[in-house]
């Protein structure tokens, strides 16, 4: 069997293994995600999977550099690539997508008990935080309403009806009064 039958093969069994399952992404035919770890979760991570053109008799691409891994400090990422790769040289020559996600799931506190946040989602929270009160109070400042005084509430209820509304045609202009001004600069 070919590289290329090997990988219809198991890009045929993975859909059918993870169908339905939310942490499974497939980016391409040949690059796929698993998010190890619930949302919300702080030890999650997501790992990326990509199978070069003789893939399985040569290893996959593991990749951790995914948004989502952004809290995790490089030691941490270096350590569970090891040791993926690790798993990877055990398994060369077989389909090993399904594989070294089982092993990541199995192994996640393992992975994972030298990972301490990196505080970098916290303080861009923290900043958008401090800014939500200077700009809250500039949002109330345009929700406010226009304040009129007595005069000029009184003028405005002069033009209006019982309703509130201007009447018909009070922005007309008067074509007579501009009929004469013209003739003016006719002369």
């Amino acid at each position: 069997m070919g590289a290329n039958e090997d990988q219809e093969m198991e890009l045929e069994a993975l859909r059918s293994i993870y169908e339905g399952d939310e942490s499974f992404r497939e980016l391409s035919p040949v690059s796929f995600q698993y998010r190890i770890g619930e949302n919300g979760d702080p030890k999650a991570f997501l790992i990326e999977i990509s199978w070069t053109e003789t893939y399985p008799q040569t290893p996959p691409i593991i990749s951790m550099n995914a948004f989502f891994n952004n809290t995790i400090s490089s030691d941490v990422k270096q350590s569970i690539l090891a040791k993926l790769q690790e798993a990877v040289e055990v398994h060369l020559g077989t389909a090993m997508t399904y594989t070294l996600f089982e092993y990541a799931k199995d192994n996640k506190e393992q992975f994972m008990e030298n990972h301490h946040p990196i505080h970098s989602a916290t303080s861009i929270s923290n900043i958008i935080s401090a800014e939500t009160p200077n700009t809250a109070p500039s949002s109330k400042k345009k929700d406010k309403k226009e304040q009129l005084s007595k005069a000029q509430k009184r003028k405005l209820a002069d033009k209006t009806d019982h309703k509130g509304e201007l009447p018909r045609g009070w922005n007309w202009v008067d074509v007579v009064k501009l009929s004469k001004t013209g003739s003016k600069d006719d002369e």
